[in-house]
């Protein structure tokens, strides 16, 4: 039995594409399709797989403006010939869910998130497009969201990376859902008791992402700050930034190893659909101060690996920064917290889960995924 796998793009190497990675496993020799590649962003451990890319490939310089061609997307996945394949797994935050498979494929979707942009427009979308290009935005939406939701029907089954999502995915398509939490890698991290006296951000820099929030709490309490991620908002949140607010960029893996395990805490400041990060400070040995909703619920334990802020304003931030005591986290019940996270664990849940779709499907056995 073929089976392959779909991911929106391959264009930089983020929490999603770790996921796939971890899902590949289970079918080390499977390619992997999707709508565009970056080699040079991506890397390890995608440079030695068999990845084959859409007809948007072709445009000039597409991978690194990926977000302009939003309008292709639906036609470029529904071109992807998976005819030949009898499983197909799809990871998505957005269009690789909608891919066509062959009649009796069995199409299982681990899916991160809905749509952002086209079920939270306001939050996700308009503050990020150009002022002048939102009125053609606007009239693309119904168009799009009236595609996502059909191709939100398209898989067998779906998977979910949460509660929180699993609850966004019943809201937005109707569909119930399986969770498998994403994994942490914990090996990758190296606790320290060697501890800064600097908060830390580190996330793509987009407003949905409340890094502002930070900032501005951080500036009010002369608190240092150090912010790890590059994006869209960035030239604004430098603006926004006091003399104790420190801006690191894009990092590689080794300098995100060394910033989380020295942190004085991570501070988590928007809705998240996982929570990912909170994850790799307790595998690092370090809590969290996160904004009491999404993702963050599921993977910090109040009082034990992080706190809350329950307002989205700075002062209730830097009210929580005020009463945080670094102390009261023992390093290693926050390692062991992110132990139950662990890539074993989540390959072992898809495995089950794989398994049982496989069984009600009918699949041969020759389909069932690696146990390594």
């Amino acid at each position: 039995m073929r089976v392959a796998f779909v991911h929106d793009y391959l264009t930089q190497l983020g929490g999603a594409e770790r996921v796939l990675a971890q899902l590949h496993e289970l079918y080390p020799d499977a390619p992997i399709f999707t709508s565009l590649y970056d080699r040079a962003a991506v890397g390890a451990p995608f440079d030695s797989l068999d990845i084959r890319t859409s007809w948007l490939q072709r445009i000039p310089g597409a991978p690194r403006r990926f977000r302009s061609l939003l309008p292709l997307y639906p036609r470029a996945f529904e071109a992807l010939d998976l005819r030949g394949y009898d499983l197909v797994i799809s990871s998505t935050t957005s269009f690789a869910k909608g891919v066509r498979v062959a009649p009796g494929a069995l199409h299982v979707c681990y899916m991160n998130t809905p749509t952002r942009f086209l079920w939270y427009p306001q939050e996700y979308a308009f503050e990020i497009v150009p002022r002048m290009a939102r009125p053609a935005l606007r009239a693309a939406l119904p168009g799009l969201r009236r595609w996502d939701y059909s191709a939100a029907q398209r898989p067998n089954c779906i998977v979910a990376n949460s509660e929180n999502v699993a609850a966004r995915i019943r809201a937005c398509y109707h569909r119930d859902s399986d969770v498998a939490p994403c994994p942490v890698d914990v090996q990758r991290f190296t606790p320290s008791t060697d501890v800064g006296d600097y908060y830390l951000v580190m996330s793509r820099l987009l407003p949905y992402k409340r890094v502002a929030l930070a900032v501005e709490a951080c500036n009010a309490l002369r608190a240092p700050l150090v912010i790890a991620g590059a994006g869209p908002d960035e030239t604004r949140l430098r603006a926004l930034a006091g003399p104790t607010v420190r801006f690191e960029g894009w990092v590689d893996d080794e300098r995100r190893r060394a910033l989380l395990s020295h942190a004085r805490a991570v501070i988590v400041p928007g809705v998240e659909d996982y929570g990912l990060v909170a994850l790799e400070a307790a595998a690092s040995g370090r809590p969290t101060i996160a904004f009491a909703a999404g993702g963050s619920l599921e993977t910090v334990v109040e009082a034990q690996t992080g706190s809350f802020f329950r307002e989205p304003t700075p002062e209730a931030l830097a009210a929580a920064l005020r009463a945080f005591t670094p102390e009261s986290f023992a390093c290693e019940r926050l390692v062991e917290h992110a132990t139950r996270f662990s890539p074993e664990r989540f390959r072992a849940r898809m495995r089950e889960l794989l398994e049982r779709y496989l069984a009600e499907s009918g699949a041969v056995e020759s389909a069932r995924p690696t146990s390594a």
